[in-house]
């Protein structure tokens, strides 16, 4: 009998996992509770009929450049990248926009005296965005195989966004394009290490694109769903798995879910200390979402944000510090900053003919019960005045309202936990994927290396299985 393992949760780490272990010869089934596989990588008709939308993520450059993705024929199972002429636009007050371009030098021409700065951070990054990508992408505990490269990264990196941006950048234009980066960290821009998510997707932006799945992020889940099906595994939806005693005699379990989850499947046969080391365990802040269906493109004022997938609307560096220090102090700013995704400006197979759908989020405190819709929105208006003259329909998610419908995003945090100095070393815990629970794996994006839609938390929990097994086959 070949060895056995169920994967609790159908995201993009659980189904990574599961097709590891597939491939390396185990009996593998995957069980979902939601009536779909994908997780957070899902898409639905939220608004009105004929306009697919984006449930979670939208715009995927870590998936793209996935070290463990690149070797599935993902293509061959319906995933195809649709990549706009801008990879991401920064409106300013005064009428204009910053974008960054797949190349260098057509982003760092737009930044006066900053220029050459701008060059010296990304460039040397950029040619080598295969090392730093795999370096980026694995547990942060393990000896990189590139170590002159992370430590160029690192050396950056470890120091607040505001510090590099103040350091190296002397007007606003680059300043602003800096912080909407690293906003992406969820952290307060004086925080350190806000500078390393900055970095890591601006030299993203530059080395490979900040794409889009054509037909929505469901075409991911969905070639990943066939990868697992074509190495002999297989996913059961509609079966939640309320307790790991349900799951009977197999030899290797694996859980696409967070800490909280975890205690509450694992029951009683969680040790006490372990119990207590994953309560402890930091959820970062959620995401209030709507969803738009339009009867024309965003009005924008600066229409270089026609040619981008996704727009950041926040302003200046400095505006955009008070946004997101406000939420670690449970507050919401009254201009907050804003990440939109404008999907059917190049795909528009996910609307009617003439019309659109649009995804934007802002940070809110972790399980905030208010409605951010209204300054979501006169921060579109800000930048592209008219735009609710465009909406014909609308959905609003919640943190609740996103916990709601993926179990995994507690209190609204997208990234499976907070992305905080105390954090990176042991997420959730210094065992990393492994649990004292006899032959018990995490394998979800409160793992190393962290959120976004790239498999490789799943990956390395896979590898540490197969680890494992090699070890007790030896003994």
């Amino acid at each position: 009998m070949p060895p056995s393992a169920t994967i609790i949760g159908a995201g993009p780490n659980g189904l990574s996992a599961a097709i590891v272990l597939a491939q390396a010869g185990f009996s593998v089934q995957v069980r979902e509770a939601a009536a779909v596989a994908g997780g957070a990588s899902r898409s639905a008709a939220l608004t009105l009929p004929g306009f697919l939308h984006d449930m979670g993520s939208a715009v995927h450059p870590l998936a793209l450049a996935s070290p463990f993705f690149s070797t599935l024929p993902l293509r061959q199972h319906g995933l195809d990248w649709v990549w706009p002429s801008a990879e991401l636009a920064h409106p300013l007050d005064d009428g204009t926009a910053v974008t960054l371009e797949r190349n260098v030098g057509d982003t760092a021409s737009q930044l006066g005296r900053d220029a050459q700065a701008y060059r010296r951070i990304f460039a040397p990054l950029v040619a080598h965005w295969e090392e730093l990508c795999k370096g980026a992408l694995q547990p942060i505990l393990r000896v990189p195989k590139h170590p002159l490269v992370m430590a160029r990264f690192g050396l950056r990196g470890i120091w607040s966004a505001r510090a590099v941006a103040e350091h190296n950048f002397h007007e606003r234009r680059a300043a602003a394009l800096f912080a909407g980066l690293a906003a992406h960290s969820f952290l307060p821009l004086e925080s350190p290490m806000s500078s390393a998510v900055a970095i890591l997707l601006g030299t993203a932006g530059h080395a490979v694109g900040w794409p889009l799945p054509r037909g929505g992020a469901q075409k991911i889940a969905d070639a990943l769903v066939e990868c697992l099906e074509a190495a002999g595994g297989r996913v059961v939806t509609n079966t939640r798995v309320s307790s790991l005693d349900e799951l009977g005699e197999v030899n290797r379990i694996l859980c696409d879910v967070t800490p909280r989850q975890l205690i509450e499947i694992g029951g009683k046969n969680i040790p006490p200390a372990f119990r207590r080391a994953l309560t402890r365990y930091e959820y970062g802040p959620g995401v209030f979402k709507v969803d738009w269906a339009l009867s024309e493109p965003i009005p924008w004022r600066a229409k270089e944000c026609l040619r981008a997938g996704t727009v950041h609307l926040g302003g200046t560096l400095d505006e955009i510090a008070v946004s997101e220090r406000a939420v670690w102090k449970a507050e919401l700013n009254s201009r907050p900053f804003v990440l939109l995704a404008q999907p059917t400006l190049f795909d528009p197979s996910r609307a009617p003919e003439g019309k659109h759908v649009v995804w934007a989020y802002c940070h809110v405190p972790n399980g905030w019960c208010g409605s951010a819709l209204d300054l979501i929105e006169t921060q579109i208006e800000r930048y592209a005045p008219g735009f609710r003259e465009c909406v014909l329909a609308r959905t609003v998610f919640s943190p609740a309202e996103m916990q709601a419908w993926n179990e995994n995003l507690v209190g609204g945090d997208i990234n499976g936990g907070a992305f905080s100095p105390s954090q990176i070393l042991f997420r959730p815990t210094w065992r990393l994927y492994s649990t004292p629970l006899r032959h018990v794996y995490l394998c979800s994006s409160s793992t190393p290396p962290g959120g976004g839609v790239h498999g490789m938390c799943g990956y390395w929990a896979a590898q540490r299985v197969l680890k494992d097994a090699q070890s007790k086959n030896r003994n």
